[in-house]
């Protein structure tokens, strides 16, 4: 008896350790098949071993071949069997937000955040998922929390630096951009973002170090080039200014952008032929309108003595964007200068307060003063 119960457990045993043996098998062929990214064979032989960690894999090669629709029935039928498991629910709840199915993703995030696991992580993406839904003081605070939990969530800081640039408060920003580039100091990203807090700012001498760095980091974008050349601009460095614009050509979209701002810098250093004709080529280049180069145009004819020239541009600046009466009245101005009849002249004044009735004050009073001098010398004339 007591040899056929040994027998028999020996032969349990041997039965036991070699399922084992062949599901170990069946899984690391498996696992091949989706390391090669066959991933369809890999999801075939996955469902043969039926185990947790293949269950996983298959929602993984779901998720990976982009049937969302299955990965994620596949992710919520493994939760349903463990409950417990973190790790795939974490990776249910990043795919729900991929697919902007963001109150589902809700409840998977505050589920593990409220499961008092100290993993920054959860809280990083449960913030991006109240950004989604444009909560943002939830979203705030949930990268708040994941940059308390550990003070080098890149990705975190990064979020909240963003926000406070975006909404223009620079020393929270900063508080948070240096957090991040004192764990990594040349984060392009958060470099770019020290430099818009600055430039948002009005702050131009001290945005231009944060974009030159950019350059030195390789990150030789238009968007560089562009801010950079502003700022050397207003920081009185004509000529960085004017090479920083010279290398915004360089890109084929940005030309009109290149060559408004080689103009505004020669029209600054009184260049004013150099002026005109790099506003002449921005006009040329750019599909929409531009209202703004037709007065740079008419301020430069003015400057040369082409009163009539001068006037036609403001014109054409005038009749670019009609809101702007500022234009009109300096075409009125021109006319002034222009035109000998004081018939002409008053037509202008008279039309300008005809259009824009509530025009600022100080502006409505200088042009009734002018209407009431052409009126006088029209009345002497005509005795």
């Amino acid at each position: 008896m007591i040899r056929t119960t040994k027998y028999i457990y020996i032969t349990f045993l041997i039965l036991f350790f070699s399922k084992a043996g062949a599901q170990t098998s069946a899984l690391a062929v498996a696992d091949s098949l989706y390391a090669l990214g066959n991933y369809t064979s890999a999801i075939n032989a996955y469902a043969k071993v039926g185990d947790k960690k293949s269950n996983l894999q298959i929602a993984r090669a779901y998720n990976t071949i982009g049937n969302y629709d299955k990965a994620i029935a596949q992710y919520t039928a493994v939760l349903d069997n463990n409950p417990e498991f973190d790790l795939a629910r974490f990776e249910l709840g990043k795919l729900l937000l991929k697919t902007k199915k963001s109150e589902p993703a809700l409840e998977v995030f505050n589920a593990l955040t409220s499961s008092k696991k100290e993993n920054p992580e959860y809280f990083y993406y449960l913030g991006r998922t109240y950004e989604s839904v444009n909560q943002t003081d939830k979203a705030n605070r949930a990268f708040k929390t994941a940059v308390e939990k550990d003070s080098t969530h890149l990705r975190s800081l990064y979020a909240l630096g963003k926000y406070y640039v975006g909404q223009e408060i620079k020393d929270s920003a900063l508080v948070y951009i240096d957090m991040g580039l004192r764990f990594y100091e040349n984060d392009v990203a958060m470099i770019n973002l020290k430099a818009l807090a600055f430039f948002n700012n009005g702050q131009f001498k001290q945005t231009i170090p944060h974009f030159e760095r950019l350059l030195e980091l390789g990150e030789e974008k238009p968007f560089v080039y562009e801010k950079l050349a502003f700022c050397y601009f207003r920081n009185w460095e004509p000529e960085k200014a004017l090479e920083a614009y010279r290398k915004l050509s360089g890109f084929p979209d940005k030309l009109a952008a290149a060559y408004r701002g080689l103009g505004e810098v020669y029209f600054d250093e009184k260049e004013l032929d150099s002026a005109q004709y790099y506003i002449e080529k921005s006009i040329e280049e750019r599909m929409a309108t531009f209202p703004q180069e037709y007065a740079d145009l008419g301020r430069i004819a003015r400057l040369k003595g082409q009163t009539k020239k001068s006037m036609d541009y403001y014109v054409k600046a005038w009749e670019e964007n009609k809101e702007n009466y500022y234009n009109y009245y300096q075409v009125c101005v021109l006319a002034d200068e222009y035109y000998k009849d004081p018939e002409t002249r008053l037509n202008y004044y008279e039309k300008l307060l005809e259009m824009y009735p509530d025009i600022v004050p100080w502006l409505k009073e200088r042009v009734r003063n002018r209407i009431s001098e052409i009126k006088e010398e029209i009345h002497f004339a005509s005795n």
